[in-house]
C-alpha cells in the first residue's frame, strides 16, 4: 500500500512528521507489518531523533551546519544559492528513506523517538514522502 505525506517546511531545521505517518499507518489498517518513508528530494532527508527536548535538533542542526558550511568558494554547484550544494551534501551525509517496524497497528518507535523531516534549504519548501505500508 503506497500513500503520500506532503511536508511544508518553514525553512531550514528538523520538522516532526511522526503524527503523520501515525495516521497514514492506523489509515491503512495494517496490524504488523514495515512501514518504509523515501523522501523525494535531493535536498533535504529523513531522521529518526529524539523528539522530547527541542535542544537535540538545534545542536544536530548547528553541527552539520559547521561541517558543511554554505558560500565554500569550492562549491561550482550553486545555481540556486550559497545553501545549493551545501544541502545536497547534507542530503548524501543523511538519509532519504527509513524503515520502521509496525506492531500491534501503530509504528514501534521507541518513547522519546520521533520521524523527521531535515531540511536543508534556507527557503520554506512543499516535500512530498512516499509512505510504503507492507504487511
Amino acid at each position: 500500500m503506497l500513500r503520500r505525506c506532503d511536508v511544508d517546511t518553514t525553512g531550514q531545521g528538523l520538522h516532526e512528521i511522526t503524527e503523520q505517518v501515525h495516521r497514514e499507518v492506523a489509515a491503512s489498517g495494517i496490524e504488523e507489518g514495515l512501514c518504509t518513508l523515501f523522501l523525494q528530494h535531493t535536498s533535504a532527508s529523513l531522521t529518526i531523533q529524539e523528539n522530547a527536548d527541542p535542544s537535540a535538533r538545534h545542536d544536530l542542526e548547528t553541527w552539520l551546519n559547521r561541517l558543511v558550511p554554505e558560500s565554500d568558494p569550492a562549491f561550482t554547484h550553486t545555481s540556486e544559492g550559497p545553501d545549493d550544494m551545501p544541502s545536497h551534501i547534507k542530503a548524501a551525509l543523511t538519509a532519504t528513506s527509513l524503515s520502521i517496524p509496525v506492531s500491534d497497528g501503530r509504528l514501534a518507535l521507541g518513547t522519546w523517538q520521533g520521524i523527521f523531516l531535515w531540511e536543508h534549504r534556507q527557503s520554506p519548501k512543499r516535500r512530498q514522502v512516499l509512505i510504503h505500508l507492507g504487511a
